[in-house]
């Protein structure tokens, strides 16, 4: 049986979440004793003996449609949004003198995956909305993960990138990267990063050991991690959420 929570565990908040899982499985009465962090997320997702883990909307919607059973949905409490919604910002450089979205028109965008729905979904959708064409591929750096994107428009490998705004809440908390860069503009709230568990397994009793564990957070752990409760939001939300664009 594994667990993990992949999604917001930057280097900074990664015993924070190790508390909260213990929180979880203590509810539960049973589980990992530990978050598994070694395994390819997308194979991961699919196993028969996964008990808990958080996905990204795109994914959920496509490759884990109706193979993963959906438990709830986290409140980070993104400002702008609903509770369990999120929105991505899209970041240039601090001395970027562009101020428009659309003059980033054939600019290299850093992308963490072209199965991200923060850092390609949006962003695709939010170029296309402003006017601006999509990015040919050869305008695309994949970087893997959000922090490296960032990390490729402050060094000047890349000009944009669009970033989950939890993300950039946690980079600008842990004074790494943020201070280099700026917010262009951001995209519109969706839906945010689901907690799922396989197809076997009763969501019920997760969802409760979940809202249980948010509860019992240690104030300075609940404010690293952001996390203000959880909700449910009817998968079928997610499943209308447009895809993104091919590349032409």
């Amino acid at each position: 049986m594994i667990a993990s929570l992949p999604m917001y565990d930057l280097r900074g908040v990664q015993a924070a979440n190790d508390r909260f899982w213990a929180l979880i499985q203590t509810g539960l009465g049973h589980g990992p004793l530990a978050l598994s962090r070694d395994l390819d997320l997308h194979e991961s997702w699919l196993r028969d003996d996964l008990l808990l883990s958080q996905t990204c909307g795109l994914p959920f919607r496509t490759e884990l449609r109706d193979r993963v059973r959906y438990v709830g949905t986290p409140d980070y409490g993104v400002a702008g949004c609903t509770a369990g919604y999120y929105r991505s910002v899209i970041v240039v450089r601090g001395d970027d003198s562009r101020q428009r979205l659309e003059d980033f028109s054939g600019a290299l965008l850093a992308r963490n995956d072209v199965r991200s729905q923060s850092g390609w979904a949006a962003v695709a959708e939010q170029l296309l909305d402003s006017g601006a064409r999509l990015p040919q591929a050869h305008e695309i750096l994949d970087t893997g993960a959000h922090l490296a994107s960032a990390m490729a428009v402050a060094e000047g490998r890349a000009d944009f990138a669009a970033l989950d705004a939890v993300t950039w809440r946690l980079l600008q908390q842990a004074g790494v990267i943020g201070q280099h860069l700026r917010v262009l503009t951001q995209t519109r709230p969706t839906p945010g990063l689901p907690f799922i568990t396989a197809l076997a397994n009763d969501p019920a009793p997760i969802f409760d050991a979940i809202q249980h564990a948010i509860a019992g957070l240690e104030p300075a752990d609940r404010d690293a991690l952001g996390i203000k409760g959880l909700t449910w939001i009817d998968p079928h939300i997610y499943y209308r959420e447009p895809l993104p664009a091919p590349l032409p």
